[in-house]
């Protein structure tokens, strides 16, 4: 994968654009889950949080693909310098599995409503409890590096480069 001295200002944008929409896919699910159910039941099912839920979720696929194809396309900035293989590495996995999770938890939950497949949408929300986790993981290692390590890595995030 190619080295990038920075962000470009589109990845910069769609980060944190995935992140509100993961936000406001987060606030819908209590409404899909409940439609969810209904709809289970036979009853009818209005729009509202739903239109909401689906179209959240259809942007972070999408735009998590576009992500994915500019980090490819464009790489990354480099790990600051010094640091332990093992930070690194769980740095690595945990990108990675971000960037499968806001490809996958989509992809499950449109096929578990529009398929009306039960299992996918189980999975689905396990998939979220995990991406939960990640994000968490993902801060926490922003944090560790602004704060503890104070090393810069945190100011790429901040604005473009």
């Amino acid at each position: 994968m190619k080295q990038a001295s920075g962000y470009t200002r589109v990845q910069f944008a769609l980060h944190w654009i995935v992140l509100a929409l993961i936000v406001v896919s987060y606030g819908s699910g209590n409404a899909i889950a409940s439609a969810w159910r209904a709809f289970g039941r036979g009853e009818e099912v209005g729009p509202g949080a739903l239109l909401v839920h689906v179209v959240a979720g259809g942007a972070i696929l999408a735009l998590a693909l576009a992500r994915l194809y500019l980090r490819l396309r464009h790489g990354a900035p480099a790990a600051p310098e010094g640091g332990h293989p093992g930070v690194k590495a769980v740095a690595a996995v945990t990108h990675w599995s971000l960037y499968a999770l806001m490809i996958a938890m989509p992809a499950t939950g449109l096929a578990a409503w529009f398929g009306g497949i039960r299992d996918l949408g189980d999975v689905h929300e396990a998939m979220f409890n995990l991406l939960v986790a990640l994000v968490a993981l993902h801060v926490a290692g922003a944090m560790l590096h602004h704060f503890v390590l104070k090393d810069g890595l945190l100011r790429r995030m901040r604005r473009a480069g």
